[in-house]
């Protein structure tokens, strides 16, 4: 047990957890509550993100917000439906390693590159989520899979503010759930994911106007006028990381509930975030 989370998983548990998955709670509810995308590129690009990112015109904001809806629909059609059903998956950085080749267009063309790049590299990111929520348990064939990746999109923009128990992450999820049930059953129905239905029309509008904001941060990224092929690339690596981090955490949330039960892993999850100050 990681020595550096004390505060979290040696608080009285009651035994509800074995000490393997309360680290794994634990680590998971840091990474869920604290998205560090906007940390991963004030390292990468310095003084001129931190400047940047204080402030976001409208225009890349409406720019990012019909980018990231065109991305999710082309995603859609490919990424998931391709997944081999058995078999080895694909390494984390091989996925990232693609994504950053896709980004070396942003780092030349800077914003303009967005609407063309960003499908593609989401289509790689939504790969990739889907070989970890394998790697996780889940099962390819399970409507209820491909639509918790589509997900792991909404978690990434920041959280509305509440308070503890009404935490970030949970919130999203109680946002988005009846969408989910309701497109799942059309799913079912329909053994396809159609995204021109009622019900995935609204599930992808709520993972959209959270996605954005990501999307927004990197277009700010690449909008810095020194960015390179080679930074853009960067740009891009960090962006996939970012989401295969939440991906593993979300995933592996799901896994405990499955062997848990839902109820007691919310609960759970709460009593970590509560604890989560002591920790600082």
């Amino acid at each position: 047990m990681n020595a550096n989370l004390p505060s979290l998983i040696d608080a009285d548990t009651h035994g509800l957890l074995a000490p393997e998955d309360q680290d794994t709670l634990a680590r998971a509810v840091m990474t869920l509550e604290h998205p560090s995308l906007p940390g991963r590129l004030s390292v990468l690009l310095g003084h001129q993100f931190s400047l940047a990112g204080q402030f976001v015109p409208d225009s890349i904001l409406s720019a990012a917000n019909s980018a990231a809806t065109i991305a999710l629909r082309a995603a859609l059609k490919t990424a998931i439906a391709t997944l081999p059903k058995g078999g080895k998956a694909a390494p984390a950085r091989l996925h990232t390693a693609l994504a950053a080749v896709s980004g070396a267009a942003g780092g030349i063309f800077g914003l303009a590159s967005l609407p063309v790049e960003l499908p593609i590299s989401t289509t790689i990111i939504l790969r990739s989520i889907a070989d970890i929520a394998r790697q996780e348990g889940e099962d390819p064939n399970d409507p209820a899979t491909a639509l918790a990746c589509l997900e792991v999109f909404a978690l990434g923009g920041g959280h509305e503010a509440g308070p503890a128990s009404n935490s970030g992450y949970l919130a999203v999820r109680a946002v988005l759930a009846r969408s989910v049930q309701q497109a799942s059953r059309v799913m079912l129905q329909r053994g396809l994911m159609d995204e021109a239905t009622p019900a995935m029309v609204r599930f992808i509008g709520q993972i959209v106007s959270r996605f954005s904001v990501a999307v927004s941060q990197k277009a700010m990224a690449q909008a810095i006028p020194v960015i390179s092929a080679v930074t853009g690339a960067a740009i891009n690596a960090a962006f996939t990381e970012h989401f295969q981090g939440l991906a593993r955490a979300h995933f592996q949330v799901r896994r405990l509930e499955r062997r848990y039960g839902t109820d007691v892993i919310t609960r759970e999850y709460r009593r970590l975030l509560a604890a989560e100050p002591a920790a600082a």
